[in-house]
């Protein structure tokens, strides 16, 4: 049974605890609405659609409102208890300020062990059906896919923009442009048009686009050397009607409805992204082989035979042939190849440099998410230790002074997770320890103030500084006449 301090502890937490969640669960939504709400509106969705789609992602803002709102309500609860005097009053009947923040401590450790298990099994199941919906919502309606003026990947083999959107399911555009995805070795194309309409294929794997009035303009250079490509000329047709059909087959079968989508780490849970990560990381050493054989084979033909063929002691590796004694039109084009042949090395080292950077980043990322189903929980026990120790020491209560202070706290978290999340996504630091090197730093922190906050120290006592840093000051204030004489 709970005795009658610790029920009016905890029914004093849970006054500002619900409050605050609430505000903060909503400023929260408001900015996934913002984000969202733009891409929705006007694109043929019904308001049950867009309301669906935003509860499924608001589950995910939870595990970051919750600790936020414990550090909140902590410095709060203590605040007031000291602000009213009855933090002092419990100190004089014999009550330390421990046994004061033991209820809440198991409060709180209540709600961190509920939020990892929410982390773990609620918000992966709604994260799928969120990804699943927006499948769904692709397939059956083209326009959500676009935002007016802005150039867009998603239709298979182009590269696409649109002036305007507008329609019931946004299928009417104004200003079309589509230009082919291929690189400077194939034909090249791009198409502009006044007007277009996406209209209803017959086979439901591909989308139909008709545009009206517009032009193709073409250049045809696949398989021809480099001059013919100079003296190709380019192309332009005009036309009044033209159709274009893009295979969304991909898209189509993974929708949402049928939640076919299941392959991603964020639908698992901590044990099942353990195999996911085994996985990814046995797929990364051989794309990892792969490209180290392709540079090495491309830079030196002989350097995997070697490699794998040892060579005999009394071997004698000679120079094939001595520059100096070449001819110097023919010295200048071996020099020349040379030159471009290390220029090619280059590039396709800085090729692989970004396919490098995309699997490390995505092998990085599965482990942060992991951690942080945990790292997460440990925060609102940490959160709870810096705000109940900051609310006993500042014995201010209500919105004005805790609220500033927690927000400053959450910022610095909030940046040092952005901050490791971005050097651990570029392979500069190990993911395992980003994802709790912001707890690691906190916990110190919190620590100290617990410290502080048992041993009654004045931590935040101005006129405690101001005595101290008197005797620097005193020199550069002059003194009244009044006070010489006293």
């Amino acid at each position: 049974m709970l005795k009658k301090l610790d029920q009016y502890i905890i029914k004093t937490f849970f006054g500002p605890f619900f409050f605050i969640f609430s505000v903060l669960f909503f400023i929260f939504m408001v900015n996934i609405i913002w984000i969202q709400l733009a891409q929705f509106t006007g694109k043929g969705l019904t308001t049950f659609e867009i309301m669906k789609f935003l509860f499924y992602m608001s589950v995910n803002v939870v595990k970051m409102v919750l600790p936020l709102t414990i550090l909140l309500a902590s410095i709060m609860t203590f605040g007031d208890f000291g602000e009213r005097y009855e933090l002092a009053a419990m100190k004089s009947a014999g009550i330390s300020l421990t046994r004061v923040m033991l209820p809440l401590f198991t409060v709180v450790s209540l709600l961190s062990i509920m939020l990892y298990f929410f982390s773990n099994n609620v918000i992966p199941d709604f994260q799928r059906k969120a990804k699943n919906m927006m499948f769904n919502i692709a397939a059956t309606k083209p326009a959500i896919n676009f935002t007016p003026g802005q150039f867009i990947n998603t239709l298979p083999g182009a590269s696409v923009k649109f002036d305007k959107i507008y329609g019931e399911n946004g299928e009417n555009l104004e200003g079309v442009f589509v230009h082919k995805v291929a690189n400077s070795y194939e034909d090249q194309r791009t198409i502009i048009a006044k007007k277009g309409k996406f209209v209803p294929a017959e086979n439901k794997n591909y989308l139909k686009l008709v545009l009206y009035s517009g032009y193709i303009f073409e250049d045809n250079i696949q398989d021809k050397n480099y001059m013919e490509r100079l003296r190709q000329p380019g192309q332009s047709i005009k036309y009044d009607t033209l159709v274009l059909h893009f295979d969304v087959s991909d898209v189509i079968n993974k929708a949402i409805e049928d939640e076919k989508i299941t392959d991603d780490y964020q639908f698992q849970t901590y044990r099942q992204i353990n195999k996911t990560i085994d996985r990814v990381k046995k797929d990364n050493d051989v794309t990892i082989n792969t490209l180290n054989s392709e540079m090495v084979g491309q830079t030196n033909n002989y350097v995997t035979y070697i490699d794998r063929v040892k060579a005999p002691k009394n071997l004698k590796i000679e120079e094939p042939f001595n520059l100096n004694k070449i001819k110097e039109d023919k010295r200048l084009k071996i020099l020349n190849d040379a030159y471009h042949k290390i220029e090619m090395v280059e590039n396709e080292k800085k090729n692989r440099d970004t396919q490098l950077y995309d699997i490390i980043k995505y092998h990085n990322k599965i482990i942060m998410y992991q951690q942080r189903i945990i790292a997460y929980s440990v925060t609102c026990i940490i959160f709870f230790l810096i705000g109940a120790s900051l609310g006993s020491i500042i014995r201010k209560g209500g919105v004005g002074l805790p609220v500033v202070i927690a927000i400053i706290i959450f910022i610095i978290f909030y940046v040092m997770n952005l901050s490791v999340e971005n050097v651990a996504w570029k392979g500069k630091m190990d993911p395992y320890i980003a994802a709790w090197l912001p707890n690691m730093i906190l916990f110190p922190f919190g620590a100290w103030l617990t410290y502080k906050a048992l041993t009654d120290s004045q931590v935040f006592d101005v006129e405690k500084y101001k005595a101290l840093t008197k005797p620097i000051w005193s020199k550069f204030i002059r003194q009244n006449e009044h006070e010489r004489y006293q």
